[in-house]
């Protein structure tokens, strides 16, 4: 009689839990827009939720540690004059994140370690660019500053937050709404999966698709695409018959899939999260009460169940916390955040083990917040891998970094004034008349920075009083 073997996987016995009730964020009213986004975006200082407001769009921003009933009046970003689809924190700056809107703009705000005490209303900087909605933001792994947005325009622009400008624009590319766009490990190439069913690698620089797969999955529901480590495309689907599916792809050989699985037949779209620590993948469907989780290897065949979490309530949207937020004394490999109706859940995802000693197989080094390039050497050619960092001691973020915006001066690219009219008295009366202007107009942005700070540092003090009376 054969006994069947079972894989050796460090992973293999991974287990979710929910924490306790008091550690959980109640009375946050989760936004209803019918977008396929996560709507939440967590780091190691913030949690960040997409919620209901009247009147434009909204997020909450909470800090890690403010667990328990969230004040009905507690400050919100608000600055977009319709729903918030989609917001990011950038990877390099944790007080630093960006919203995108059905307004057609991308903001990117910078949010203070303390508690603000009224609603943040002034983004650091407004992009525009795209003619339609904008439901996707993802900020690049490697290089600092740099954006991309996806729109309903069917078009990918990549940004310098830094200096506000546009840097790319990926037109006619996607011949539909595009569904989602992901990055690869250093950040030379994206993935995207489209309404017209196709699968993209593109090289964002050259501007060129370099490879593309016509419907990886045969049914009509969205798909999604993620890069793994070693370069595949993980793509989550349905099939011909409406059942869940998932595949992993060589772009090299794109004919043929790696691997092939069907799930279920449920009808929530699949988002996937991917840790390339430990290779393994968690699948978060809207809609759905459970996590999968899948260990990608090597070996056949390739794409290894590993469990599911389950709960008894269906998941609104769902925040992955970076490795470098996790409490690595306890074995956690992941962390989630699930959204209710009316609150932010955590799931802890641990690997049981005995030993108190920091394990090094589950931890590698992890990218940390460094970022490896500046915009314009990434723009110019440059590749460069994650700076990584080791856990061993834990990782302490820190302390808050302004986002500075140097927007070139448009009037450096003024046309030089036509020859016949170079000496005339008129001209001398405007470009003095001009100056004036701009002298007061420097003059009062001294004033209004001189009061913001006032203010930021008045609230920063309420903040210490307050604390203090608590």
């Amino acid at each position: 009689m054969s006994r069947r073997v079972v894989r050796q996987s460090k992973f293999r016995h991974v287990f979710g839990q929910p924490v306790k009730a008091d550690q959980m964020y109640e009375d946050i009213r989760v936004s209803k827009v019918t977008w396929d986004s996560s709507f939440c975006a967590v780091n190691p200082k913030f949690v960040a939720i997409i919620v209901e407001s009247g009147g434009g769009g909204a997020f909450i921003v909470l800090p890690l540690a403010k667990t328990g009933r969230v004040d009905k009046n507690y400050p919100l970003v608000t600055g977009h004059t319709a729903p918030v689809l989609d917001i990011d924190w950038c990877p390099h700056n944790d007080n630093v994140i960006a919203s995108a809107s059905e307004d057609t703009t991308v903001m990117v705000w910078q949010v203070p370690d303390y508690v603000p005490v009224r609603n943040i209303t002034e983004p650091v900087v407004t992009l525009e660019g795209h003619s339609k909605r904008v439901g996707i933001i993802s900020w690049h792994p490697t290089a600092r500053n740099v954006l991309l947005s996806a729109g309903c325009d069917n078009l990918v622009i990549l940004w310098n937050v830094g200096t506000g400008e546009m840097l790319l624009a990926l037109e006619d590319m996607h011949a539909d709404l595009i569904y989602n766009v992901g990055w690869n490990r250093n950040g030379s190439l994206l993935v995207t999966t489209c309404k017209d069913k196709k699968v993209r690698v593109i090289d964002p620089r050259k501007q060129q698709i370099v490879a593309e797969r016509f419907a990886p999955h045969e049914g009509l529901r969205p798909v999604r695409a993620i890069f793994t480590r070693e370069g595949h495309i993980f793509t989550t689907g349905f099939t011909r018959m409406s059942q869940r599916e998932l595949g992993l792809w060589d772009p090299k050989n794109f004919e043929e899939p790696i691997a092939l699985q069907e799930m279920d037949t449920s009808n929530g779209v699949l988002l996937p999260f991917y840790d390339s620590d430990s290779s393994i993948v968690y699948l978060c469907g809207k809609g759905d009460s459970s996590i999968r989780y899948f260990e990608i290897t090597d070996e056949a065949p390739y794409v290894h169940y590993l469990n599911t979490y389950s709960s008894k309530e269906p998941q609104r949207g769902m925040g992955f916390m970076p490795k470098r937020g996790l409490d690595v004394s306890k074995c956690e490999i992941a962390r989630f955040f699930k959204l209710h109706e009316r609150k932010c859940e955590p799931i802890v995802m641990t690997v049981p083990r005995k030993s108190d000693l920091f394990q090094d197989d589950l931890y590698p080094d992890t990218p940390g917040p460094e970022p490896a390039l500046e915009a314009d050497e990434w723009l110019s050619g440059k590749d460069a891998e994650p700076i990584l960092i080791s856990l061993r001691d834990g990782y302490v973020p820190v302390k808050n970094r302004e986002l500075k915006v140097v927007k070139k001066n448009i009037l450096d690219n003024k046309p030089p004034p036509s020859p016949r009219r170079s000496h005339s008295t008129c001209d001398s009366d405007f470009s003095s008349a001009l100056e004036e202007v701009l002298e007061q107009i420097r003059v009062l942005k001294e004033t209004v920075q001189a009061q913001e700070k006032r203010i930021s540092d008045l609230e920063n003090k309420l903040c210490q009083f307050t604390n203090g009376t608590d």
